[in-house]
This record gives C-alpha cells, sequence and structure tokens, in this order.
C-alpha cells in the first residue's frame, strides 16, 4: 500500500496487523470503527474517516476516544504531522538525566557534560547528541538524523548532519587520537562505546 511505503520511507516502523503481532504500538491508524473500538486505551488511535463523514462522524469518533481524526483524502504531510504531535503528547519529553558513557545530559537544564566538563553546544548539536545518545550503540542514518534534528522530509544533497557532528566530534574529543562520536561509512553516525 501507498501509504504504508511513504511511512516506512518516512522512518514509522508499522507493525503487522492481527492477533499475531505481540508488540504494542505508539500509535493506530483505523479506518474502521472496530479499529477504534480495538485500540482505545491501548494506544492513541488516528481515525482515517471516510470521504463522505460530516461533523457527526468526526464528533462521534473523538467521542468514542481517538486521538485525532483524518477525513479522506487528506494531505500526506499533514498527516505526517498529525501522527507526530499524537506521538508528542503520548510521550512527552522526558527531563530525565541522559548518561551515554563518559557523556550526561541533563535536560532540564540543557545542560552538556563530557568527562564532567560542562560543553557549551549550539542548539543543533545539543539536539544532534541528545539523538544520539538516545540509544548510544545505534547506528542513526544521516536520513534519519536530518529527519529527527532539522525536521527535513526528503533526503537531499545536503552536509548538514557531517558538519555538525564534525564539530560536535571536536567538541567531545576523549583524547587525540579517539573520537566519541563515530562516522560509520556509508551509514551515519553512532557514539562511541
Amino acid at each position: 500500500m501507498l501509504l504504508e511505503r511513504h511511512l516506512r520511507d518516512d522512518g514509522f516502523e508499522l507493525l503487522g496487523a492481527g492477533p499475531a503481532s505481540d508488540r504494542r504500538p505508539d500509535l493506530v491508524l483505523a479506518g474502521d470503527d472496530a479499529e477504534l473500538e480495538r485500540w482505545r486505551g491501548e494506544a492513541p488511535v488516528i481515525v482515517l474517516g471516510r470521504a463522505e463523514a460530516d461533523q457527526r462522524d468526526r464528533v462521534r469518533a473523538f467521542r468514542r476516544g481517538c486521538d485525532d481524526y483524518v477525513a479522506r483524502p487528506f494531505d500526506y504531510e499533514e498527516l505526517v504531522e498529525r501522527i507526530r504531535a499524537v506521538l508528542r503528547r503520548a510521550r512527552p519529553a522526558t527531563l530525565e538525566r541522559v548518561v551515554a558513557g563518559p557523556l550526561e545530559i541533563d535536560p532540564a537544564a540543557r545542560l552538556v557534560l563530557f568527562h564532567g566538563t560542562p560543553i557549551a553546544l549550539s542548539q543543533k548539536e545539543y539536539a544532534l547528541v541528545v539523538r544520539l545518545a538516545d540509544d548510544p550503540r545505534r547506528v542513526f542514518t544521516k536520513d534519519e538524523l536530518l529527519r529527527d534534528v532539522w525536521g527535513f522530509r526528503a533526503d537531499g544533497m545536503t552536509r548538514t548532519v557531517d558538519s555538525h557532528a564534525c564539530r560536535l566530534r571536536a567538541k567531545l574529543r576523549r583524547a587525540d587520537t579517539d573520537t566519541f562520536v563515530v562516522n560509520v561509512w556509508g551509514v551515519g553516525y553512532r557514539l562511541s562505546e
């Protein structure tokens, strides 16, 4: 399905339908009342309503527990932003301290410590290191970082990630020859173990 392909291309992980899926989704796109009823209270639900739906159908869906309602035909980019907004509300940003090896991030104070030393970072450098520290062993592709840190929807021929990672790497040097922000050639970036 075209919608599924676009969502995967934009970095969303899609779970299989039916009882065989043992993972709880972060969000459900419901195409009918049965799906809304199935997931209500279990996960946030965005109803993809019928083209002929009217105001009463939308109100009824909200009263039954949906988190958002998008009538067909819908604009794909608007749907993606609605998905992101519902996910933000469902998973509010944590203000807990993040520790990844010698790196400590205090989101409440917007403070980054490296080996106990405060590091001054630009807004995007800070957002980049926070994203990398979310899962320190994972390699984040450049496209994921462009989407998550800069809000770019499509991949492009840009050196933005590389230039910011280079500056971040210089600020987080562990030793003369050892770097903490690792470039995985042809893929993206991760933090050193």
